[in-house]
């Protein structure tokens, strides 16, 4: 489980976020590539923007299950 108070600093605020336990391995770049990016200085994924649609929204949730280290939070 993703620990809000260690939340990387990029992300912006709002429902979704990734922590610093983040591993660099990309699948929520590659499940939500419109809502996630990626700190090469830190190797930390980052939610640089909230969903907007329906369609974001389960992208996020996808890539939220799909985390090999449950890196992902959702405050919703």
């Amino acid at each position: 489980m993703a620990d809000k108070s260690d939340r990387h600093p990029d992300n912006v605020s709002g429902k979704f976020y990734v922590d610093n336990s983040c591993i660099g391995c990309n699948v929520c770049l590659e499940e939500a590539p419109e809502n996630f990016d990626f700190d090469e200085y830190t190797d930390n994924a980052y939610v640089f923007k909230q969903p907007k649609n329906d369609d974001e929204l389960k992208a996020c949730n996808s890539a939220l299950e799909a985390c090999p280290v449950d890196a992902i939070g959702d405050d919703g």
